[in-house]
């Protein structure tokens, strides 16, 4: 196993993926959705609202203000909340797969150096603002997976996508170096999954990033145990 490189840092590969809708308002002079964009526009608008103050407080009205687009836009593009929700938990998964493509250590060699990689990667995003790094589909099912089942749905299939997209790198490094019994590609990358997620919600609970990377950190020593510390 060769040695894990420094991953880039969040905002880094944000401006190396495609921004749906082309931006946030705040990305554009005067606040205002170019023609066209109104549907891109409120789905980053829902993800940085959801994420600060959830999905039931959200309202319409702060999605079409924060999208910088008229609430006849917003029925133009969405027959209802809950229709926006599911663009954008589908549009999520879509901002994630730059996660798997772009960072450095998804070119390494070594499988296990691309899953330590990405951990790592998932790591240098616990910083700063809370609304900033957590998930908005982790923020959508815990509210909503009783009372929606099309978004519960919907956030069943973004979380799958992530272990689909995981695996692989996972089943290759159980190839080439073993792991205990009964440890499975999907099975690992439902915990990684899992890891990120719990984490997320002890960072809302304090407010402070500091207890998600302890335990970002414990995944990775976790990993490493699994595959015999190499």
């Amino acid at each position: 196993m060769t040695t894990n490189q420094t991953p880039p840092s969040p905002d880094a590969v944000a401006r190396s993926a495609p921004r749906a809708g082309g931006g946030t308002p705040a990305d554009r002079p005067g606040g205002r959705a170019p023609r066209g964009s109104a549907r891109g526009a409120l789905i980053a608008a829902a993800h940085q609202l959801v994420r600060r103050q959830g999905y039931a407080a959200t309202t319409v009205d702060q999605i079409c203000a924060a999208a910088g687009v008229t609430k006849g836009a917003f029925f133009h593009h969405f027959a209802s909340k809950e229709a926006l929700a599911i663009g954008a938990i589908e549009g999520w998964t879509d901002r994630a797969r730059p996660l798997f493509e772009l960072p450095p250590h998804t070119r390494l060699e070594d499988p296990l150096d691309r899953l330590l990689g990405h951990i790592d990667f998932r790591l240098s995003m616990l910083d700063g603002p809370t609304e900033d790094y957590t998930c908005f589909v982790g923020t959508m099912v815990q509210e909503a997976y009783s009372t929606s089942d099309a978004i519960r749905e919907a956030c069943e299939a973004s979380f799958g996508a992530y272990c689909a997209a995981l695996a692989p790198d996972i089943q290759q490094a159980i190839d080439r170096y073993g792991a205990p019994d009964g440890v499975t590609a999907p099975g690992l990358a439902q915990h990684v999954q899992s890891v990120l997620q719990g984490a997320f919600i002890l960072a809302k609970s304090t407010n402070d990033p500091a207890i998600a990377r302890e335990s970002v950190t414990h995944l990775k020593r976790y990993v490493r145990m699994l595959f015999g510390g190499a």
